[in-house]
């Protein structure tokens, strides 16, 4: 287990191939992985993974696109949770603190992670025409960035790294 909360995978499993989000998948396979993670997690470290928490979760993976606190929230009410923001953002708030759920900056929304357990730094690719997210891996430590924090002594904790741009869908179907 990592300080973050994350569950350490083998070394292949945190080098994924490429960006998850823009390509076609067996979305029931990634939602039902993802879920188990989070039940496996929660168990081994005694925390509790309330109904709430756990609706918010597979809220963001069944949807497969960031989604405001608020949208979430109407969601969470449909479902037959409570309609006060707390609702929402205290299940957030638990999400991305174990690594389930990642905050797109940008977009001031979340979404599922898409390598649940796996020790990562996340970088986003996020589509200008359609708010689609994809995550991909980075290692910030490692490159101009890791340089200068390592030539000024500052240790790196978390990056952030989002880029904007726009995703194969929209480039297929317009003039960019």
């Amino acid at each position: 287990m990592t300080s973050r909360g994350h569950l350490e995978k083998p070394e292949a499993v945190r080098a994924a191939p490429g960006p998850i989000g823009f390509d076609a998948h067996d979305h029931d396979q990634c939602v039902h992985t993802a879920i188990a993670e989070a039940e496996a997690h929660c168990a081994a470290s005694s925390l509790r993974f309330t109904p709430v928490r756990r609706t918010a979760l597979e809220i963001l993976l069944r949807e497969h696109r960031a989604l405001g606190a608020y949208e979430l929230l109407d969601l969470l009410r449909d479902a037959g949770f409570g309609a006060q923001p707390p609702v929402a953002y205290r299940a957030l708030d638990f999400l991305v603190e174990h690594g389930f759920v990642h905050k797109i900056e940008r977009l001031n929304a979340f979404i599922a992670c898409a390598h649940p357990g796996a020790s990562h730094s996340p970088a986003f690719l996020i589509c200008r025409k359609c708010d689609a997210v994809a995550e991909a891996h980075s290692a910030p430590a490692r490159g101009t960035l890791g340089e200068a924090a390592r030539a000024t002594g500052f240790k790196i904790e978390r990056t952030v790294v989002e880029a904007l741009g726009i995703c194969p869908s929209c480039a297929d179907t317009s003039d960019t």
